[in-house]
């Protein structure tokens, strides 16, 4: 069989070396095609690697730590087929003028990637080396740099297409002499497998039958990779449709079984998702947690004149203070703001509120008031009751669009907690019960209040202390003017 060399891969342009992190196979061993063989690290992330061959690893040209420059080779490969990691001849140099802008290879064995986010408008200078657009894989959401001086002339894609490698995202005016590369050098997309890849722990390899896509959408319904890895595949892929039979609990799963002194039993399909999300928030947020004390009477005595009028429109407290907090959140819009990626920052027009909603055997989802601030009492009391029964009825209605949840406990005995945010969330707002408290608007004067303690907790990332503090202080003015915030 020849021998052949596999090379550090191009994992994005202007990017010029990375750093061996770990071997993940030793000289001798039998490596499979598109099977993780090494782990290297740039200023992008750490990702896996895969083999473009297969065969046995005959050894290594390089060690854990060592920096190579980009198509470096690597290690050689014993096998009898074709070297294709080699890098294609280069191009012949082109006059200065219009090019393509492509998705690059981001790794061996990669296909596909989603555009994240566009960093540059047409007409906008850019620098050589300067992140034009954000991409995602199911390695990491990465930054991808110009390798030329000039500017985009027309975006050919948008956020959120899925597009293959070497696909053309934009196109460019330069004043350099470039050698752009044809559509041909691009990978080729391959051959759907005729059954889905075995995936095994033992051997620690990665499931190929998994579409960027669909991770890309396991994510966003807050599925982690180790969940992703056992959710079975009715076909040759893995598709959305199996995600969300997995989460509705459709999937198969293991049936309950004793040991000596104990049972155990498949976790249900809501909690599963809800597990998901806070893992995944635990992962990247950085919390912060305040609370106030508000005026809880004026809305009871509110609630008891609606209640004394009679007729159908009867919202509970909950009703008025979520209401607060919605009209709060019309003058402060990085409570409608979400982070895409690292750096970008995304800002809706109208706030889509998140209410949790406790279902019988301790389960929680979430029901969302669209629109929310933008709404009248009336319409948005109506919304809200309407949103909060169907998720009485087990209908999760949370999408990336929730950016401020509720959660309340004021019907549980409970003054005070740290709510816990979930992105793509940046905050959630905790209501305690009312209690008999201390005024303390008049310096040096006691009296009792009804009161209620409310606090927030943020993603620091996106929102700062002062922000946070103001926008509870907002909660707290429009609790105490809940009257007139209603007429």
């Amino acid at each position: 069989m020849p021998e052949i060399q596999l090379s550090i891969p191009a994992i994005g342009e202007g990017l010029q070396e990375a750093r061996v992190v770990a071997l993940l196979k030793q000289p001798g061993e039998m490596i499979a095609r598109d099977e993780a063989i090494y782990q290297m690290e740039t200023d992008k992330a750490v990702m896996d690697v895969e083999s473009s061959v297969s065969g046995r690893v005959v050894r290594w040209l390089a060690a854990p730590d060592d920096v190579l420059a980009i198509g470096a080779p690597i290690l050689v490969v014993d096998s009898s087929e074709s070297d294709s990691s080699q890098p294609a001849p280069a191009p012949a140099r082109e006059p200065a003028g219009t090019v393509s802008l492509r998705i690059p290879a981001i790794g061996e064995g990669l296909q596909e990637a989603r555009l994240v986010a566009i960093l540059k408008q047409v007409g906008e200078p850019v620098r050589r080396d300067e992140a034009v657009y954000q991409i995602e894989t199911d390695k990491a959401v990465m930054d991808v740099e110009c390798p030329y001086e000039g500017e985009v002339t027309e975006w050919l894609a948008q956020v959120d297409d899925v597009l293959p490698i070497g696909a053309e995202v934009a196109r460019f005016r330069t004043g350099d002499a470039v050698g752009e590369p044809s559509s041909a050098s691009a990978p080729a997309p391959a051959s759907a497998p005729s059954a889905p890849p075995a995936q095994s722990a033992a051997t620690g390899g990665r499931r190929r039958d998994i579409p960027p896509r669909t991770r890309s959408y396991a994510k966003e319904k807050g599925l982690t990779a180790e969940q992703l890895e056992s959710v079975p595949a009715a076909g040759a892929k893995l598709m959305p449709a199996d995600i969300d039979a997995f989460l509705a609990g459709g999937a198969k799963s293991a049936a309950p079984s004793r040991g000596g002194n104990y049972s155990e039993q498949p976790m249900g399909g809501k909690q599963r998702v809800l597990a998901s999300r806070l893992q995944r928030g635990n992962q990247i947020v950085v919390p912060g947690m305040m609370s106030v004390v508000v005026d809880w009477g004026q809305i009871e005595t509110l609630r008891e004149e609606q209640k004394a009028k009679g007729g159908d429109f009867q919202p509970s407290s909950f009703t008025y203070f979520a209401y607060a907090v919605a009209k709060a959140a019309a003058s402060h819009p990085v409570m409608r703001s979400t982070l895409v990626g690292d750096n970008v920052i995304r800002t809706y027009d109208n706030l889509q509120l998140g209410i949790a909603v406790a279902l019988p055997g301790d389960e929680l989802v979430v029901a969302v008031v669209r629109d929310a601030d933008s709404l009248g009492w009336e319409e948005f009391a109506s919304q809200a009751r309407e949103r909060i029964n169907e998720a009485r009825g087990g209908k999760d209605q949370a999408d990336e669009s929730v950016t401020l949840s509720i959660t309340n406990m004021a019907g549980h005995g409970i003054r005070e907690a740290m709510a816990v945010v979930v992105p793509p969330g940046v905050a959630t707002i905790f209501l305690g019960e009312a209690y008999n408290g201390l005024a303390n608007d008049v310096p040096g004067e006691f009296k009792v209040m009804r009161c209620a303690n409310v606090g927030i907790t943020i993603d620091h990332r996106l929102i700062n202390g002062v922000g946070g503090a103001e926008f509870l202080n907002a909660i707290r003015d429009n609790v105490a003017g809940i009257r007139g915030l209603c007429s």
